[in-house]
């Protein structure tokens, strides 16, 4: 049988390449839910099998069911009527398959009816599923909504709210985007005023627009609750359900993920229940649903580019001119073995960033029950988490869109055409870099980590592993970068902001490009043949790159930031 799980060595190799003790310990404690769960692990063994079960039958599910119904779903789409949207009757089975199997809860929590995963496993049971369709996992990705109402709703709304989410009976959106404020939430108009404060019941009024999965039961909304203050401080979230007050204007036309409804919704003193602090939604709510966002895209990227190199790799093999298999030729090997690269090098990034949150979280917790040691590491690791996911959301998003490319010009004609699945993963890629913050703010939001020293420690921390295991001599080259790398943040903080703005994509470029040498470094040093070539290719990629963003930086020419506007406007 098919499964994409167990033909992806890659997605075991990274979740081996951990220490999933230590996270199995964090979340699991003392294994004290055996006692009430009998589905919870009774030790560490378990909960590795455990996950491995989770993640092959997910592969099982995505290879034998959601993948062949793609094709379909992506051409006929949803539909809307008298303001409901009807779900394809295809998506609405793929999703009653993943219910049935218990995996609309993946990381929430065991009492109210989750799987309890760490954010790792997680991530490879959404890039199962975004490799099978994409539209899907906007879905089932969005069930992790969940785990914000876990962390700030009371104990009425959690009860009510949680078990259905996790058993998939609702689905979810997060309902931020307005059709004036895109990025830029702290312009929010929608209102919320206040029906009883005592009882966190208010009522909202006004519009939103581009909300994936906008039709879900479950609605988190921001909402400007404070009419007399402006910017972040003005904002509240609310929870809203689906039906009262709430109405779906229209599902938007697209360009790909055809499957996953975007909805333009209509509020109509729709009843909301407060969630977490007032003034603190965009603050606190909204940047916890951002962060789990940002990992889950990325996932659902690589799964994206699995999909289609394999497509593409798999035509190679296939298709002869001049009397052999286009495969042979530099022209296409090149192509498919960059594609290659960049899907492991991506994934080698997402997973760890996914480790990084996953011991973040565990520590806030802890802290939060005054936790002395887990007080003195929380910090840390939230300045990392806070760097990793935006540099993962960033270069996973833009590696999708170059794999696809790649593959329709591996297909040549063929690839243009709808008889061959890549048309649809190069459309379907294309959102990834826009949505849950574009690629422009995502490197605004890393460069910050970048140029502060936060990844620079952490490559300090984790190079002389790298140094001392069998691939040693990269690892001494990635050493021989770092002067490249401190040489580009001195030269930037000479510059002034809007030029230091301007040179803030090479600076993240050339510290991923350093960084990825270090991580598939350490996964060669495992001995493999296949990730020494695939880090071997890595370096030969981008020595000149560093060396070209570095002198880039180093001499910062100011004509674009003095004469952008003579450019554009003439």
């Amino acid at each position: 049988m098919l499964n994409f799980s167990t033909d992806n060595d890659d997605i075991r190799f990274c979740l081996g390449q951990m220490d999933m003790d230590q996270m199995i310990a964090l979340r699991e404690g003392d294994f004290a839910e055996a006692k009430a769960y009998d589905f919870a692990p009774r030790n560490a063994a378990e909960a590795k099998q455990q996950y491995n079960a989770i993640i092959d039958l997910a592969g099982s599910i995505c290879a034998e069911y959601v993948a062949p119904r793609a094709k379909v779903i992506d051409a006929e789409g949803n539909r809307l009527q008298d303001g409901e949207v009807i779900l394809h009757p295809a998506l609405c089975q793929d999703i009653a398959v993943l219910r049935d199997a218990g995996l609309m809860g993946l990381a929430s929590a065991r009492k109210y009816g989750g799987l309890n995963l760490p954010q790792p496993v997680k991530t490879a049971v959404i890039e199962i599923i975004s490799r099978g369709d994409a539209s899907l996992m906007n879905i089932v990705g969005l069930q992790e909504i969940a785990e914000t109402i876990e962390e700030y709703a009371d104990e009425a709304v959690k009860a009510e709210a949680l078990p259905r989410l996790t058993s998939g009976m609702d689905t979810a959106a997060m309902v931020l985007t307005e059709p004036d404020a895109g990025s830029d939430l702290q312009a929010v108009r929608l209102r919320a005023e206040p029906v009883d404060e005592a009882k966190g019941l208010w009522s909202l009024s006004g519009s939103k627009r581009f909300i994936t999965n906008g039709c879900g039961e479950v609605l988190l909304v921001l909402a400007k609750s404070e009419p007399d203050i402006a910017g972040a401080r003005g904002l509240s979230v609310f929870l809203v359900k689906k039906g009262e007050g709430v109405r779906i204007r229209r599902i938007e036309e697209k360009l790909g993920i055809h499957g996953s409804p975007t909805c333009e919704i209509q509020f109509n003193n729709a009843p909301g229940i407060l969630v977490g602090p007032r003034k603190r939604g965009l603050i606190d709510v909204a940047m916890h649903i951002m962060n789990g966002a940002r990992l889950g895209i990325a996932a659902q990227s690589l799964g994206i580019a699995e999909a289609a190199e394999r497509a593409a790799r798999d035509y190679a093999k296939a298709r002869e001119q001049f009397g052999k298999a286009i495969r042979k030729f530099p022209a296409v090997y090149e192509m498919l073995a960059m594609n290659r690269v960049e899907i492991e090098a991506t994934r080698a990034l997402t997973y760890r960033a996914a480790q990084v949150v996953e011991i973040y979280q565990a520590n806030d917790e802890l802290a939060g029950k005054g936790d002395a040691v887990a007080k003195t590491k929380v910090k840390e690791l939230q300045r990392l988490a806070a760097v990793l996911t935006p540099l993962c959301k960033y270069y996973a998003t833009e590696m999708s869109n170059r794999v696809a490319d790649r593959a329709i010009q591996v297909l040549g004609g063929s690839g243009y055409m709808k008889d061959y699945p890549v048309e649809r993963h190069f459309r379907d890629a294309r959102i990834t870099n826009i949505y849950e913050g574009t690629s422009q703010l995502q490197v605004i939001g890393a460069v910050g980590g970048v140029r502060s020293g936060v990844l620079r420690k952490h490559i300090d921390a984790i190079l002389p592993e790298a140094e001392g295991g069998k691939a040693a001599d990269l690892g001494a080259e990635v050493r021989a970068m770092l002067p490249l790398y401190d040489g580009a943040v001195a030269a930037m903080e000479k510059m002034d902001s809007e030029t230091a703005d301007l040179y803030a994509r090479p600076m993240v470029d050339l510290a991923l490009d350093i960084f990825l040498a270090l991580l598939l470094t350490l996964q060669a040093g495992s001995g493999s043949a296949h990730k020494r070539a695939v880090a071997d290719a890595w370096f030969a990629a981008v020595r000149h790159r560093i060396r070209e963003n570095a002198a880039r930086i180093g001499t910062a020419s100011r004509v674009l930031v003095e004469k952008h506007s003579q450019i554009i406007d003439g």
